[in-house]
């Protein structure tokens, strides 16, 4: 399991060094976790070890918030100088996020009449 918590990590390290280097406007984390998904495309399949350890981190991923809130207590002077401004952009990004998912799931979806004829087969 070790070499393969090493394997997600190096993704993660490869993703910062990339985005370091083309001062790219993303995450390194974010540009690590598609490195490795090209990887295991590549590979055509996930492993039982790689998967076990994908899941020892999700397992204690709410370990991963304690740094986040650190630093929300750390700046809330911030967040209540801009909080009227914070709380309208989540609010507008959340339903806009919830239309336009919808609007892709009725577009990209099966058609209606699909659903229902697979649900009277069973």
């Amino acid at each position: 399991m070790i070499f393969y918590l090493t394997a997600i990590f190096a993704c993660q390290l490869a993703g910062e060094i990339f985005v370091a280097l083309l001062g790219l406007p993303l995450p390194g984390p974010v540009v690590g976790m598609a490195i490795l998904f090209v990887a295991l495309l590549m590979k055509g399949s996930l492993s039982p070890a790689l998967a076990a350890a994908g899941a020892l981190l999700l397992d204690h991923l709410s370990l991963l918030f304690v740094p986040a809130g650190v630093g929300v207590i750390a700046h809330l002077a911030l967040l209540q100088q801009d909080g009227i401004a914070l709380a309208a952009a989540l609010v507008v990004s959340t339903l806009l996020s919830i239309a336009i998912t919808g609007f892709l799931m009725s577009r990209l979806g099966p058609p209606d009449g699909a659903a229902a004829s697979r649900e009277e087969r069973h």
